[in-house]
């Protein structure tokens, strides 16, 4: 990962560290349901947004590579790992 990407998932998955804090919080104090399914939903969707750009990275530097290589067990290993990934996504 290049430093520009990891300072940037880091920054994001710190600010979502402190989301969750603040909805443990909310649970604890048993602040109305709807509004903690709400911040739920939220960090849902700050997590797959730390999700997108990790993929990304990983698109742009060893999926590139591993394509352009003359490796063809590696090249099939990092497209396998690829379809896993969104096989789970998905829930299969």
């Amino acid at each position: 990962m290049n430093e520009s990407t990891r300072k940037k998932t880091i920054r994001r998955l710190q600010i979502i560290d402190g989301h969750v804090r603040a909805v443990q919080r909310m649970v604890e104090t048993d602040a109305y349901c709807i509004d903690v399914i709400r911040q739920i939903s939220a960090l849902q969707g700050a997590l797959s947004k730390v999700s997108q750009l990790v993929l990304q990275e990983h698109l742009n530097s060893c999926v590139t590579e591993a394509v352009r290589g003359d490796n063809a067990a590696r090249r099939e290993q990092v497209l396998d790992e690829i379809a896993n990934v969104f096989e789970h996504a998905n829930g299969r």
